[in-house]
């Protein structure tokens, strides 16, 4: 299972794995940061490219990504829309089956509310886990959205 928290910036990605019941593994999460570049295509080349990669080496079955979101303004909002279907497009060139949670519902489903921090949700992955320290925010995000998927298909 592949869960990915889209960004043109930093994108975070996290890899786990499930018995179909309740049970998962952590394997791998982490950050993929694009280049600076003010070019928003050549930035979501470079993140897709990456993210390529970790889909060759790990094999998901799945990917969950997050919704679209009202963010701080309509030009935030439409790179992560654009971020968001370069990403998809990639899991569909890979023939990963595709599912979108909203954030609130991957709070609620891993936090037990929909208004978790960042920080919370990177504590609760640190627990369930039972890693040695709490990953990077955009790393827990993306773990946190490949739980969601894992706790959703009970």
């Amino acid at each position: 299972m592949l869960g990915v928290d889209p960004g043109t910036l930093r994108l975070g990605y996290a890899i786990i794995e499930t018995n179909g019941g309740v049970r998962m593994r952590y394997v791998e999460c982490g950050v993929i940061k694009a280049p600076a570049d003010p070019d928003v295509g050549k930035r979501l080349f470079a993140v897709a490219r990456d993210l390529a990669e970790v889909i060759v080496e790990f094999a998901p079955h799945a990917f969950a990504i997050e919704k679209a979101f009202h963010g701080k303004s309509a030009a935030s909002a439409l790179k992560l829309g654009q971020a968001r279907g370069a990403l998809m497009l990639l899991a569909h060139q890979h023939g990963l089956a595709t599912f979108e949670y909203a954030p609130a519902q991957v709070k609620r489903t891993v936090v037990g509310h929909g208004a978790a921090t960042k920080e919370a949700i990177a504590e609760r992955m640190k627990l369930l886990f039972a890693l040695r320290r709490a990953p990077a925010s955009d790393a827990a995000d993306a773990l946190a959205i490949a739980c969601c998927h894992a706790l959703r298909r009970l």
